[in-house]
């Protein structure tokens, strides 16, 4: 297979993923108004490369704008005034009138679709139909999240009387918000904790991933008249220049980060109130699967395969190592590897293609060390053409034996290497993960209930979320998602993320008849947004 075929000459590439123009992005949105940069610019470089002639060139589609800590201090001084000590306009507002503005930017952002899913596709690399998928499960996610607070309002404008005392409790938000996502996910768990930290009344700073920053452009009209001034700030440039000034001020209120845990500790430590500082942190991960004797080889096969090698590997919830009983490892092994020699490498608009170019640069060469470092700790690539490294694509790469003293065993490869190792006991496995660094998802597959029943009150104490017979998710959205150790901190769901990013204030009075004639007063002639008990449609 010559992985240097699949890279299109510019004739080849269908008009309808086409780039319409250069995105040359020198616009940044702060306080309502749409600024343009005249200093450095940070080329963005897409993992496609143009066949030209004999010769082939990496793709430039845009540029975003290298701001210093002097704009990323003024976005957070507009969110810090919008805010204005929870007197803002945005946190006084009702919880209805919230919605409305969030149903307004929703109806805008759909309106850019296209235009986002190519970017997705071009600039990192994502197949057109996981591209489609998550901007539409973005959608759905803010509606979702629109109706989970309808709910949660509902719910609150209850009062509960308790001890001879009346009172009522509601949620409100904590101030400024801060909120970063990754490259792998930049629009879905990007706005997963934007809208939640929105729609409770935060303001917001928010700065876009270092990879999948150019598809925030066509949506910044958007945030700038659907929401009023400084409620939304979006800037750009390197963390170090930006982020670390801003925790540094000490009036960041809530972080939310979706990266490594040295990223998120290094920031955390700049601000120099710590304990002032709600963080809402998705963070590495080391996902198993466990493989036992009596699994069905072919669910678990296509399990595997999907939770390992999905958009090349590249996600917090991918399996990253798969330990197989040895009475079944040899099926296993020749099932998987053919399975893997299935799937279509090609560019991200190539019908069926599933493995496409790296948008991270120098990742192929972090991949190639892991595979080399494993080989010459006894593994062996066991699928043909594992490993094979053309430009910016990576062949997936299937490792066996793998064992303690190869890097892949520990390291969140984050891309498509699997390493797989044979078990007889099952302490082999259960030390593993208690031993592990990182604790958000496993999966066993087998039809043994007691077996599983056993794994299940061993690991429920290391990790988030245990998987029967089913690969390592993020979904429904519905379902809590966390992690434990080093894997995250806090928990997102559409419900879980509207507490995250608030906290439970209540008002209460002793229950007497002039009590109630006060209460009955503001309520009836609605004279407080949080005192109410309106009913939400």
């Amino acid at each position: 297979m010559d992985l240097l075929s699949f890279y299109p000459d510019e004739q080849a590439i269908p008009s309808s993923v086409k780039l319409t123009s250069d995105y040359e992005q020198r616009e940044y949105l702060i306080n309502g108004k749409m600024l343009s940069w005249h200093g450095p610019m940070n080329p963005v470089v897409s993992p496609v490369y143009i066949r030209e002639g004999k010769e082939y060139k990496q793709k430039i589609i845009g540029s975003t704008p290298l701001l210093t800590s002097t704009e990323a201090l003024m976005a957070l001084d507009a969110a810090v005034e919008a805010y204005n000590l929870g007197q803002g306009q945005w946190p006084m507002m009702t919880v209805s009138e919230r919605i409305r503005h969030v149903e307004i930017f929703l109806g805008k952002m759909r309106e850019k679709r296209q235009e986002v899913v190519n970017l997705l596709m071009w600039e990192i690399g994502k197949p057109q139909k996981d591209s489609e998928k998550e901007f539409d499960r973005t959608c759905d996610y803010i509606l979702d999240t629109i109706n989970a607070l309808k709910e949660l309002d509902r719910r609150s404008s209850a009062f509960v009387q308790e001890q001879g005392i009346m009172g009522q409790i509601r949620r409100v938000p904590l101030g400024v918000a801060l909120c970063m996502g990754p490259y792998n996910y930049p629009l879905n768990e990007t706005f997963s904790t934007l809208f939640p930290a929105l729609i409770m009344g935060n303001t917001v700073v928010f700065k876009p991933a270092k990879y999948g920053v150019l598809l925030v452009r066509p949506l910044l009209e958007a945030f700038r008249t659907s929401f009023p001034p400084g409620v939304i700030n979006v800037i750009y440039g390197r963390g170090r220049d930006t982020v670390g000034a801003m925790m540094e001020t000490g009036k960041i209120d809530v972080f939310a980060f979706i990266g490594t845990n040295k990223g998120a500790n290094e920031l955390k430590k700049a601000h120099p109130k710590s304990h002032r500082l709600r963080a809402i942190l998705g963070l590495d991960a080391k996902n198993l699967a466990i493989i036992l004797p009596d699994a069905d080889l072919d669910n678990a096969v296509n399990e595997c395969l999907l939770g390992s090698l999905s958009f090349n590997g590249q996600r917090c919830t991918a399996i990253k190592i798969i330990f197989v009983h040895q009475a079944i490892c040899e099926k296993f092994m020749q099932k998987f590897c053919e399975a893997v020699s299935k799937l279509k490498p090609g560019m991200p608009w190539d019908a069926g293609a599933s493995i496409t170019p790296l948008p991270e640069p120098g990742k192929t060469d972090y991949l190639k060390n892991l595979v080399e470092d494993a080989v010459q700790q006894g593994a062996k690539i066991m699928n043909e053409q594992g490993g094979t490294t053309v430009n910016t694509f990576f062949y997936p790469a299937v490792l066996f034996p793998v064992n303690d003293k190869m890097k892949v065993y520990y390291e969140e490869q984050f891309g498509p290497v699997v390493p797989i190792r044979a078990f007889a006991e099952e302490k082999e496995v259960i030390e593993y993960v208690l031993h592990s660094n990182f604790g958000q998802q496993l999966s066993i597959f087998g039809k043994n209930s007691k077996t599983i029943a056993h794994f299940i009150d061993t690991f429920a104490s290391q990790v988030g979320r245990i998987n029967i017979n089913a690969q390592c998710q993020r979904g429904p959205d519905t379902f809590p998602f966390n992690g434990r150790k080093d894997s995250a901190e806090g928990t997102l769901s559409v419900a879980d993320a509207l507490r995250s990013f608030s906290i439970r204030s209540l008002v209460a009075t002793k229950i007497n008849e002039e009590n109630k004639k006060i209460i009955g007063n503001i309520i009836r002639n609605r004279e407080s947004a949080f005192l109410s008990t309106d009913y939400i449609f």
